[in-house]
């Protein structure tokens, strides 16, 4: 049995597959203790074999970074350079402000310390580190008492002993991060960030999947990574970094996976839930990219290619200081929630001005598991009417189209800003608020057709039970493609191939199910920015290079083109967790009565077509379908949207 568990802010989302069937849940989360939701929604199902295999989405790290909560973290560098990741890369975040409000560092001074074992950029030793330095450093950690310890010296990827031997000088009940072993690439910076990354948020992964594993009866646990596979849970704490995108990631794979099941491998995605609106771009694969953000800091590990926005069901509507109407990017979250959740909340959210709209029906909630306070939401939106001097139905309809219109320009940022025409995708909606805004957003990107998946108000819970067992390795090796000494290329990505299959084979994958994907990332001789090309023959990817280039960039050069990294994906097979087809019926489906027609998605069978305006209610998310806008379910259940009007 396999279990798939994606924690959000709002909302804990199960989807549990048989090994024929699937069976979807959600319970509210529990922020400050999340496991207590999943044994929650684990006793619910009413799971009695332990013969499970949970696949979990955690917010751990996430979390723990947005607000500051990581653990007492001590930075190791060179000397001459433990300012480095207080002076990064230098660039402000309001450009033209005069009088800018100076950021915090990441670590303060105190608990950055120096010592040897410098290199130079071609490996020479500049610094040995002596038996001095190192009995200082230990010395220097007993007085400092951190919890967590991360080592970035320079060049430690052409050479990593120096930063070994410091981890085995260091006391065996730290937390301890190299950047050799986390991101064994050139940009100190990004490479230091990451490991410190790694090491403050690390313990109170390691410390939750601990007590994850103990209370919970299964086979094995894994942790869904932000690269779109998963890792057995033993194993994640030491890599923390790598779940940053734990959940988010999940409900790309799960959008892969049902577009591939529909026929639709061209999709623009659009996750909303009760907190945030993660959007990608799918043309045929999951996007990766080794230039995400995470609370203002680079995160250079492989991560899925997504946006992100505080725009959720639970975003708080206001009047700012200039009198005008503005939604987000705070959240209820789960507790109190939306008004007309009943937990408390007094502020009007956009999940409120649903419900003032009729969109969101109180007696549908979550199947009817759980009922929204109608009066509640007209109250909290009405504070609102009253300040702006409009009526409650109104007021309800400014909140919408705002923050409709945030969520359109974080699809345009993903696809007009990239060159990309988003009339040429589907736009796939998911999450348990995505459906009451697909079509509005599809209209503002002039799109004209669109995807509710089944189960689409916990495809980030289907996603991880349909994610491989994975890991992706990178190393630098810079020069000049044409000039490659192609051995030593050879045996670098040999080498993270032992190690990748040595890592799955911990899993019980066998080599001989393992998928290796080699690419390397490319420049023009004097960039600084790189992209990513499979490897092949040298001709092969030198025409690949310019032509990504032209596409991406709208030119490509005559120049020479440059290796910067080689990057290793290897992963086992993919799980097939299967969606059980729907029976064809002939006479149209007779609506409930109504404001507008409300169909039971449950009740929607292959082949059923209706037109907007209808709301389909189903127990884990609902759909409105705006006027202008043919609904028809395909034969798995899928609600395919098509502009008629």
């Amino acid at each position: 049995m396999l279990l798939g568990v994606d924690t959000g802010g709002t909302f804990t989302d199960f989807v549990l597959f048989d090994g024929n069937s699937l069976r979807v849940h959600k319970v509210l989360s529990t922020p400050d203790s999340p496991e207590k939701a999943i044994l929650q929604g684990i006793k619910e199902l009413g799971i009695t074999d332990n013969r499970l295999r949970v696949v979990h989405g955690s917010t751990v790290a996430t979390n723990a970074l947005l607000e500051s909560k990581g653990v007492k973290t001590l930075f190791i560098t060179n000397r001459g350079f433990k300012d480095l990741l207080t002076i990064g890369r230098q660039a402000r975040k309001e450009l033209y402000n005069l009088c800018p409000q100076p950021a915090p560092p990441p670590i303060p001074e105190s608990l950055c310390i120096e010592t040897g074992g410098r290199l130079s950029a071609e490996g020479e030793i500049l610094d040995p580190l002596s038996q001095k330095d190192l009995k200082m450093l230990c010395g220097q950690v007993e007085q400092l008492a951190p919890e967590s310890v991360a080592i970035n010296l320079l060049f430690s990827f052409l050479d990593d002993r120096a930063e070994k031997e410091i981890e085995a000088a260091l006391p065996e009940n730290l937390f301890i991060s190299r950047s050799s072993a986390v991101l064994p690439e050139y940009k100190e910076y990004e490479r230091g960030i990451a490991t410190w990354l790694n090491s403050y948020v690390g313990p109170l992964v390691n410390g939750y999947l601990a007590r994850l594993c103990n209370e919970i009866e299964a086979e094995s646990v894994s942790v869904m990574q932000s690269s779109g596979g998963t890792i057995r849970a033993d194993q994640a704490g030491q890599q923390a970094v790598n779940m940053l995108l734990s959940g988010p990631a999940g409900g790309l794979v799960g959008a892969l996976r049902v577009g591939e099941l529909a026929g639709h491998h061209h999709l623009l995605t659009f996750d909303m839930g009760g907190t945030s609106t993660d959007v990608a771009l799918i043309d045929g694969e999951i996007p990766l990219t080794n230039e995400g953000k995470i609370a203002g800091y680079p995160v250079a590990v492989p991560m899925v290619d997504m946006h992100t926005i505080g725009a959720g069901g639970g975003s708080i509507a206001s009047i700012d200081g200039g009198g005008l109407l503005s939604v987000g990017p705070e959240s209820a979250g789960a507790l109190p929630g939306p008004a007309c959740y009943g937990k408390g909340g007094e502020k009007a959210t956009v999940t409120d001005a649903n419900v003032v709209l009729g969109r969101l029906l109180p007696e549908h909630f979550l199947g009817g598991s759980m009922t929204l306070d109608k009066e509640a939401a007209h109250c909290a939106v009405g504070k609102i009417a009253e300040e702006l001097g409009y009526s409650t139905e109104e007021a309800a309809e400014g909140i919408v189209q705002i923050a409709n219109e945030h969520m359109a320009r974080a699809l345009r940022v993903i696809s007009v800003q990239r060159g990309v025409d988003p009339r040429h995708f589907r736009l796939a909606s998911f999450g348990g608020a995505g459906g009451l805004h697909v079509c509005a957003l599809a209209e503002a990107l002039e799109m004209n057709s669109a995807i509710v998946p089944i189960h689409g108000g916990v495809l980030s819970a289907f996603g991880m039970i349909a994610a491989p067992r994975s890991r992706q390795f990178s190393h630098t090796l810079t020069g000049l493609l044409e000039k490659m000494d192609w051995a030593e290329v050879e045996t670098l990505f040999l080498n993270m191939e032992n190690a990748g299959c040595d890592a799955l084979a911990t899993e019980g994958v066998s080599s001989e199910k393992i998928r290796r994907e080699r690419a390397m990332d490319l420049r023009y001789l004097g960039q600084s920015y790189t992209l990513k090309i499979p490897t092949g023959p040298l001709a092969q990817i030198q025409s690949q290079f310019h032509k990504l280039h032209q596409a991406r960039y709208g030119h490509s050069l005559d120049l020479p083109i440059e290796l910067v990294n080689l990057r290793l994906a290897v992963s086992g097979e993919m799980p097939q967790p299967t969606l059980t087809p729907l029976k064809r019926r002939g006479k149209a489906l007779i609506p409930a009565k109504g404001l507008m027609p409300v169909y039971e998605r449950e009740k929607l069978l292959s082949g059923d077509e209706f037109h907007g305006p209808a709301i389909v209610t189903e127990k884990v998310a609902t759909t409105y379908i705006g006027s202008g806008w043919k609904c028809k379910v395909d034969n798995t259940g899928n609600l395919l949207l098509d502009r008629v009007g």
